[in-house]
């Protein structure tokens, strides 16, 4: 499944690629280092995505969706909860009796939000948006994962239009930051 096409075929090819990483995590002996590369390129990879949900999908969901308020603002909060793990788990090495809990406890986070949204937001949205509207929300999507942050920031804004105005800096130095480290980058 490749990247391109609706919104929601976006994102939904956004988790089966954070599942085949859980996967590989998942099939490594705990406390291998190569558990840490993948979980950095877990985390990568979720930044990016939830920055262009909040910046664009929840907007949409708020507008199109009756109760949308209360959804969108019920997947920011899971996406609250998942960030502060993984922002917990950016301090720790692969080795670290912590680190497994915490990778766990993303995992279950992390599919329970995605079990969530492919069975209730995205088939109510594809229901409630014309497909040109779609269409045009994973164009905003795939550009605004490009300039996202890579890295979680707990304390930074989630709604429009202070998300949208700050990611973009952000971004730039969490990939600065990652091309020095050489963060993201399997071994």
């Amino acid at each position: 499944m490749g990247h391109g096409g609706n919104v929601i075929n976006e994102l939904m090819t956004d988790h089966r690629e954070v599942e085949e990483i859980f996967g590989r995590i998942a099939a490594l002996p705990p406390g291998d280092k190569e558990r840490k590369v993948l979980a950095d390129q877990a985390t990568i990879e979720l930044v990016r995505h939830s920055v262009a949900e909040e910046a664009y999908l929840y907007p949409a969901v708020r507008q199109h969706l009756t109760g949308g308020d209360a959804l969108a603002d019920k997947e920011i909060e899971d996406h609250s909860k998942a960030e502060q793990i993984m922002k917990d788990l950016e301090a720790l090495e692969a080795d670290e009796p912590e680190f497994d809990r915490l990778i766990s406890s993303l995992m279950t986070e992390i599919r329970s939000h995605v079990a969530d949204e492919e069975q209730n937001l995205f088939p109510r949205l594809e229901a409630a948006c014309p497909p040109e509207a779609l269409d045009d929300l994973g164009d905003k999507v795939r550009r605004a994962k490009k300039t996202a942050p890579t890295r979680p920031h707990p304390s930074a804004p989630d709604h429009p239009p202070a998300n949208k105005l700050l990611a973009p800096g952000t971004g730039l130095v969490d990939r600065l930051r990652d091309a020095l480290s050489g963060r993201g980058k399997e071994s």
